[in-house]
Parts: C-alpha cells; structure tokens; sequence
C-alpha cells in the first residue's frame, strides 16, 4: 500500500478543501478535515486515484464507504476527483450505435411502468420531506434571488403557463403529471380543462385525492397511462411534458414529439422541460456517476444534447418557437432538495432505509454540482403544430397561436 499512499497524498493535496482518508492499514490527509472518507476496503483507493467517483458513490450506498463532512463540500472533492466528464467521456460512433439499440430494447411499456415506479414510488412521505409543499419535482424558476424554493416552484408553473398562453376554456394535457401541481395550477388560475397522465401508482392516487378534496372533479382528470396509449381521437390545445421526457429513451424520441403531434390542435402549443447532456457526445455523466444514477434512482433514464432534442422535435413535425436555459436555476433547486434531506436524515430513513437515503443524497447533491459546472442543463423549449394556413395566428403566416414575441410572458 506504500505506493497508494504517495498518490493518494498527492491528489488530496491538490482538492478545494482539506480530506482526512482512513482504509485499512493506512491513514493520509488532515486530521480535523473539512470532508472525512473511511473506506472499510483498501480496494477502494484504485477508485479514489482513477476519479471513478460513481464507483465510491455505489460503496457508500452498499456500506462499504463512509463519508462525513457537509455535502458541498463533499461535492467539490468529488468534482475535482472527475475532471471534466464532458470533454472526457465523449462517446465513439461505435458506442453510440450500441447505445441506440439498448435504448430502444429497455424502453417497452411494461418496463417503463417498473422503471417510473422504482423511483417515484420510494414513498410520498419521503418525498414530502425535501420537495416544496406542492411536491414540485422538477426545476424550479428563481425569478429574484430571495424567493424561497416553494415561491420559486410557483414561479414556474406560472412561468409554463405563461409561455403556452393558457386560457379558460382550453383542453390542457399534462404528460408526466407527477403530484399534480402543474395540472392542479393551471386548471385553478387559468381555467382550463386538464388531464394528467402518469405511470406511478402513488402519484395518481395523490392527485385523485386532491382533485376530490378541491373540488376539481368535473374539470380536472388523472389517468394511470402511458403517454403512446393517449387516444388522439379528441385533440388538445395546449401540451405540457416537465421533467418527463427523460425517461423516453433516445431511441424513441422522435416518435414521442410525433405523438405530441397528433395530439395537439393544428396550431397548439407544447412546452417540453427537460433536463440535457452537456455535451454533444455524451450519453451519460462520466466518472461512473451515469451508472450510479441508472442503478439507484433513474433506471431508463437517457440524456440528449439539445441540439439532439430540437432535431428529433422537428423531425416529430413540431416548429420550435422559443428555447430558454434554465441550468442555474436547476442547480439551485437541488440544492435545496438536498438541504431539505440533510435536515431530515433521521425521518427519511425511517421512512425508507439507510440506502435509498445514502443513495439519494448522493444523487441531489450530485446533480446540483453537475448542473453548477455544465456537465448537464436544463432547457423549456416552446413549440407548435403549424397549422398549414397563413391567416392563423397574432400575425400572418404564424400558423400557431405564438405571438413570435415575448412579451405576453412577463405582462
């Protein structure tokens, strides 16, 4: 272990803030460190050398690490152990092609309802601890710096509504409906008459409560549905998909905005939120962190480039209107989430276990971190069905009811 020790010594020396490291048999860094990793088998330093944080991530959640320190600064460790996962880890034509297939094999309906219920079915209550009182899972709006997460959740669902210029009277579907605060949302202060799908049981359960208790039933619905069994015999004239599309595979993703075709209006709106690869060759976050994420909280999940989403909704035979970034904001929000977990440690793992905890604390600060540095983004990105025909639309030849300003989203 002699020769562990020189490199270990070296790269702890080079981290943004003081590692104290323990294996067996050996000991390295400053004592009353910042962040403290003990790690109960010496096999874990190949990992710790070679920046294979995912690898680290999986032994915490199996035991086998032990790590203690606040979770930023664990994340700055973490990142500086990574590099650059970008740059790094670009994928090969070759593993793009393989990536492809695997894709469109794990991407059945049967197993998109098991993979939706691993990880949205942990627990509400669990859930309920850091999420907003809305239970808003997806990337908040920070419009001012002082709004607190819950304002800021609110801030974007108006924000959403805003964009698709939502109004009394309008048929909404809400793709991925979660626990219904953008269905629940837009029917309450916009007046419209809105459906929900999802594939978690708990979740449309939750939302079937809610809409009986606010007296929502005769214009608010929630289906236990997948998205490609949705009947297109009545279309809709607005489309929201957040923090959804995900989970759709690469794979079948110009299929997916080619079903939002179909069941939009000619000349309705659509608005896909949805979290992006940093890079355009990047299938996953590198250092192993991809495979953490697949195994412990979003088995099926698969990021795209937004050059790669945009192109997949065009050839879906949408017109993309307006693209907002939305990647700080998002970074934010997780940060929250895992200051919410933080605080309530004790009462998540009686809720849960003392893995899902460990996995999901990695997972939130995780993500936080990536989003702070670019490894992945988030994007809104407004479309329309074209509805063929000049005379539609605010001015001639919109064919949608876009205005091509924005304006309307901040009066």
């Amino acid at each position: 272990m002699q020769g562990w020790s020189g490199l270990i010594e070296q790269r702890l020396a080079a981290l943004p803030c003081s590692v104290a490291l323990e294996w067996p048999g050996g000991r390295a860094g400053t004592p009353n460190a910042d962040v403290r990793l003990k790690l109960n088998e010496s096999r874990w330093l190949g990992a710790l050398a070679s920046g294979q944080i995912g690898d680290l991530a999986d032994a915490y959640v199996k035991g086998q690490v032990d790590i203690e320190g606040g979770m930023r600064q664990v994340m700055a460790v973490a990142a500086r152990l990574v590099g650059d996962p970008v740059r790094d880890d670009a994928t090969s034509p070759w593993q793009r092609w393989a990536g492809q297939l695997h894709s469109l094999l794990r991407h059945s309906r049967d197993r998109d309802a098991r993979q939706i219920e691993f990880h949205y079915d942990v627990s509400d209550d669990f859930y309920a601890l850091w999420l907003d009182p809305r239970r808003v899972y997806s990337c908040a709006y920070f419009r001012d710096a002082e709004m607190t997460l819950a304002q800021a959740q609110e801030a974007k669902l108006d924000h959403i509504c805003r964009k698709l210029r939502l109004a009394p009277g309008q048929r909404f579907l809400d793709l991925g409906a979660g626990w219904g605060g953008l269905l629940l949302w837009a029917a309450e202060h916009y007046g419209v008459e809105a459906i929900g799908i999802t594939l978690s049981k708990n979740q449309h359960a939750h939302v079937n409560r809610l809409i009986e208790q606010r007296g929502l039933a005769g214009r608010v619905q929630m289906h236990l549905l997948d998205y490609r069994d949705l009947p297109e015999d009545q279309p809709y004239d607005r489309i929201a998909s957040i923090g959804m599309f995900e989970h759709v595979g690469r794979a079948n993703m110009v299929s997916y905005f080619a079903k939002i075709r179909q069941l939009l209006r000619p000349g309705g709106l659509v608005m896909n939120h949805g979290i992006t690869a940093g890079g355009l060759r990047n299938s996953q976050l590198g250092g192993g962190m991809g495979d953490f994420i697949e195994k412990y909280i979003f088995p099926g999940g698969e990021l795209l480039h937004v050059a790669r989403v945009t192109e997949s909704l065009s050839e879906g035979g949408l017109e993309l209107l307006d693209a907002e970034n939305l990647r700080p904001h998002y970074a934010r929000t997780l940060w929250a989430w895992s200051d919410g977990l933080e605080q309530h440690l004790d009462t998540a793992r009686a809720l849960t276990n003392e893995r899902t905890v460990r996995a999901y604390r990695i997972y939130l600060a995780g993500c936080a971190m990536s989003f702070e540095r670019g490894w992945i983004s988030l994007f809104q990105l407004l479309a329309a069905r074209p509805s063929g025909r000049e005379e539609d639309g605010l001015m001639r030849g919109a064919q949608s009811d876009f205005p091509f300003n924005r304006s309307y989203i901040y009066r």
